[in-house]
């Protein structure tokens, strides 16, 4: 590449923390200059309490990268994009449809790229069951995706307000592999829906899918499991049977382990972001929220007992 992209990081919670930062310091594709955040500074950057802050003091700032949570994204994506940055866009990259396609339409205009991510497409076993899928008939989907909400989102009360998403915040993520590996689209069918009495998004969830050639495809999205979680999603074909385990992490063909290399979620989003922008391309998938749309949009309600923290 021609040279390195000065980098700004807004939102400086615990996904940037944990994934973000140690990704762009690994990528000598990026030099990571400034963050913005209301409650966190990152060591040796200049920082911010906002992003209008952060780009009216650094315009030469290349690219913005957004961690902060969907309901504040859009704001903060205009802002980059009508700044002449590239961005890109943690999952799930809106609270709302329309907004992403706006977003998309503004960076078409300022020829910049748009990266809606979905880091969980970049898990190693993705790429190798996609291509093992690819010639198979598919005759069942089962996805599992259980984890304890405590563990993963302690204290983040944005989850559970309108646009947090809540149990889709992790489900998405199952959602965003399937829409990947399989060979034909999926249509949700029914939904029911498990609303804590005291929150505005659903603690768990049952989906009903069906692809193009009526195949079922099923999936249980729940926030109140143990401590050890289970992301699974189980495929049905015509020979045989693939298993995704560890949010991608693994992969089994009857039984059997597939060597699918070392984890590179993040690094793997950063370096795909970094070709884009090379090639002036976009990728901005909205498939994985549709689906969470269209759940919200047909799922019955079931109200359930208050959630406490």
């Amino acid at each position: 590449m021609s040279h390195t992209l000065k980098l700004g990081l807004v939102g400086i919670g615990k996904i940037a923390r944990d994934q973000h930062l140690p990704a762009i310091a690994a990528d000598a594709g990026f030099e990571l200059v400034a963050c913005a955040s209301r409650h966190a500074e990152v060591e040796g950057v200049h920082n911010y309490s906002t992003i209008e802050e952060m780009l009216a003091h650094e315009p030469h700032l290349d690219a913005v990268s957004l961690c902060a949570p969907p309901q504040v994204r859009f704001a903060q994506a205009r802002a980059a994009l009508e700044a002449g940055k590239h961005v890109m866009l943690e999952k799930p990259p809106g609270a709302s449809l329309h907004e992403i396609e706006v977003l998309r339409q503004l960076a078409r205009k300022a020829r910049r790229t748009l990266f809606a991510s979905w880091h969980s497409r970049h898990a190693p076993a993705v790429e190798p069951a996609r291509a093992w899928l690819a010639s198979r008939e598919i005759q069942a989907v089962v996805v599992n995706w259980k984890e304890d909400v405590r563990k993963w989102h302690p204290g983040q009360k944005w989850i559970w307000q309108p646009g947090g998403l809540g149990v889709f915040d992790p489900g998405i993520n199952a959602l965003s592999i399937v829409t990947r590996i399989l060979p034909r689209e999926i249509v949700l069918n029914a939904a029911t829906l498990h609303f804590p009495s005291n929150t505005q998004t659903p603690i768990a969830a049952s989906l009903v899918f069906a692809d193009e050639h009526g195949a079922p495809v099923r999936a249980e999205f729940d926030w109140r499991y143990g401590a050890t979680e289970q992301w699974q999603i189980a495929v049905t074909t015509n020979v045989s049977r693939l298993r995704i385990d560890a949010g991608g992490k693994t992969l089994e063909i009857d039984g059997k382990p597939v060597d699918v290399g070392p984890e590179r979620e993040y690094p793997s989003l950063y370096a795909h972001w970094r070709q884009l922008i090379e090639r002036g391309e976009e990728d901005v998938d909205v498939r994985p929220l549709r689906h969470v749309a269209d759940a919200f949009l047909l799922g019955t309600r079931r109200e359930v007992e208050p959630f406490v923290d």
